[in-house]
């Protein structure tokens, strides 16, 4: 695989985009719950805010291979501007939208914006890494998307207030506002050297050949269920919280700690990857992250969660970046980004399944129990943890 040869700009093209996937993840962050309040304002059912919730995850399910194929017989950087543009238009298009249909139609570019955004931004890092940096470059990466998961969030949140309709459109065109602001760091970012020759369809690596490759069924797994876990975490703790009278303030509280102490994991990425290596930190997070996911329907008391938190949300951190580092090296070269769109696609049926099967056992066996079905499912990604690496 090519990579970067250290030079006077040393890493700035990673610094710049962290910078700017930052800012693209906080604007779909604060988006996505403004989307919810707004439809709620035009009217919309609990089901009705689910199909608009879903069509932000389908539609990309159709792009990501195609695009994967096209950026690895191509540049990546001009998937960035064009991701960003669809993530303002989505935003502030559904901000100004007056029916359902729309907001639905609006979501659903919304999330092929960020679609494009994702597998350009990897692809770039995969390309300009050398193998011993990828973890710590996809590591750093997944900061900027923890960053905007943050502050995202609790941006929206001050914003709407008791005039729903209203303030939830004000909130979707700052989130526009917020995501073009990432245009200005995409300057530089990809070197023209790493571009690879355009390559004749027949060349193309068959999907299922991608899909047969050690490794990448595990990481594209393993990507699943952290995210279904972190999804599904937000969606569901404040229910737990209402159940136990913990206030929605101090709910937040959590979430956030959850992320910051994501953040902190990514941080010291290479050190612990050092330490125990890649495969068993790997297994390892998975494990102990599918045990307190678990412990979490237990009646702990508000300490006792933020403790859980705390560790959950650093074991949480570790997945996404090495299932990217093991999907990239596992895949058949010529073939990463499309390895890494398949990863993609992954996490989007999670997005998907994940939060239709939490309802039905939350429906069954009360609103804790997500919580352990999600356990289960982090320790099935630590089985399969093992087959990651190389043989």
């Amino acid at each position: 695989m090519p990579y970067a040869i250290p030079g006077p700009g040393g890493r700035g093209w990673l610094l710049r985009l962290v910078i700017a996937f930052g800012f693209a993840q906080g604007a779909v962050s604060m988006a996505r719950p403004a989307v919810s309040y707004r439809a709620l304002a035009l009217g919309a059912d609990e089901r009705a805010v689910g199909v608009i919730a879903g069509v932000y995850a389908l539609l990309p399910l159709f792009a990501a291979v195609p695009l994967g194929r096209r950026t690895d017989n191509g540049r990546c950087a001009p998937l960035l501007p064009l991701g960003v543009v669809l993530i303002s238009g989505g935003c502030a298009l559904s901000g100004l939208a007056g029916s359902l249909g729309a907001m639905a139609a609006w979501s659903g570019v919304m999330g092929l914006g960020h679609l494009c955004f994702v597998i350009g931004a990897q692809s770039i890092v995969a390309r300009q890494s050398a193998p011993a940096e990828q973890d710590r470059n996809f590591g750093h990466f997944t900061i900027g998307a923890s960053l905007g998961q943050l502050v995202g969030p609790i941006a929206a949140g001050a914003l709407i207030g008791a005039d729903m309709g209203r303030t939830s459109a004000l909130a979707l065109l700052v989130s526009a506002a917020v995501g073009a602001v990432s245009l200005t760091s995409l300057w530089r970012i990809e070197h023209m050297r790493h571009a690879p020759a355009v390559r004749q369809r027949d060349e193309r690596v068959p999907v299922l050949g991608i899909l047969r490759a050690r490794g990448v069924p595990a990481g594209i797994f393993i990507s699943l269920a952290v995210l279904s876990a972190t999804d599904i975490l937000t969606a569901y703790l404040p229910v737990v919280g209402e159940h136990r009278g913990i206030a929605p303030a101090t709910v937040g509280l959590l979430l956030s700690l959850r992320a910051a102490s994501t953040i902190a994991c990514r941080l010291v990425m290479t050190p612990m990857i050092r330490l125990l290596g890649r495969t068993a930190l790997l297994t390892g997070s998975c494990l102990l992250g599918g045990v307190l996911c678990a412990g979490m329907a237990l009646p702990v008391p508000v300490w006792g969660l933020a403790l859980m938190l705390g560790a959950l949300g650093f074991c949480l951190g570790v997945g996404q970046p090495l299932s990217m580092t093991t999907v990239v090296q596992a895949a058949p070269a010529g073939a990463h980004s499309t390895a890494l769109a398949l990863r993609l696609t992954g996490n989007r049926l999670g997005q998907v399944a994940a939060p239709a099967s939490a309802g039905l056992v939350a429906g069954a066996a009360g609103v804790a129990a997500p919580f352990v079905m999600l356990g289960g499912l982090l320790l099935v990604a630590a089985s399969l943890g093992t087959r990651t690496s190389r043989p």
